[in-house]
């Protein structure tokens, strides 16, 4: 009987050390500097519209995640790299990125559009920008946009986040900015951004942003399923409706 117990009692132990280990901790990639997509408190923690996303897609997989924050320039290299599990952070899905990472289904979908000063008369024609030093966040689809399409007419000046994109659009060192439509949006309504406003129509309609994982990685079908599910149960629309009176997705 002895002999017994102590042979139950090893087993449970292994057991329990087996369900620990099978414990499933995800880290999420994150570069916390695109408002109100992303960005930091005034305490440091990272919040936003991918937040809150990750957090629910994790909550439906049932496992436990962390942020790891990641400059944008070095974001994919760093999710290959195994920095994190996967990267959600407002990453447009491209031909070019899909030879690096898989992507999930579209999680939103986005717009590319000019803001300017309200006083200025600016239009978005090529000729119109001829000349014009037009600001954009490096290695961005709008960046890419600018340089394939304006590159011999207009100056485009790049920065590391779209924070001093703006800071530059203020200051008067750029006539316009190329973004996201929602990320210049939630900038519009900011002190910083009232005397600026939306420049002809968008140049491009249909910019659909994924959730990125390392090539082969069997989290993108997990993932998959947790968004479908978010969706389905309104938990995504309670998040898009918290930062947008409109639906992104």
């Amino acid at each position: 009987m002895q002999n017994f117990k102590k042979v139950f009692l090893a087993a449970a132990v292994t057991l329990a050390f087996s369900a620990g280990a099978m414990a499933e901790t995800l880290k999420m990639g994150i570069e916390a500097a695109y408002p109100p997509f992303n960005n930091k408190d005034a305490s440091g923690n990272v919040v936003g519209f991918d937040k809150d996303i990750g957090d629910a897609l994790c909550a439906k997989m049932k496992v436990e995640c962390t942020v790891v924050t990641s400059d944008w320039d070095g974001i994919i290299p760093a999710l290959n790299a195994k920095k994190f599990d996967f990267l959600i952070s407002s990453l447009s899905i491209t031909d070019e990125r899909k030879g690096a990472v898989d992507f999930t289904n579209p999680y939103y979908s986005n717009k590319l559009q000019f803001i300017a000063p309200k006083n200025v008369d600016f239009k978005t024609d090529k000729d119109s920008l001829k000349g014009k030093t037009i600001g954009t966040q490096r290695a961005t689809l709008a960046g890419t946009w600018l340089e394939d399409t304006y590159a011999d007419d207009i100056k485009v000046s790049l920065y590391d986040t779209q924070e001093n994109a703006y800071l530059d659009l203020t200051s008067g060192r750029v006539d316009a900015i190329l973004a996201d439509k929602y990320a210049n949006y939630d900038w519009l309504k900011s002190d910083a951004g009232k005397n600026y406003e939306f420049k002809g129509d968008p140049v491009v309609e249909s910019d659909k942003i994924g959730i990125a994982v390392r090539k082969g990685d069997p989290l993108r079908e997990k993932l998959n399923a947790a968004l479908k599910e978010i969706v389905a149960d309104g938990t995504y629309k309670k998040i898009n409706d918290k930062y947008f009176p409109f639906s992104i997705y």
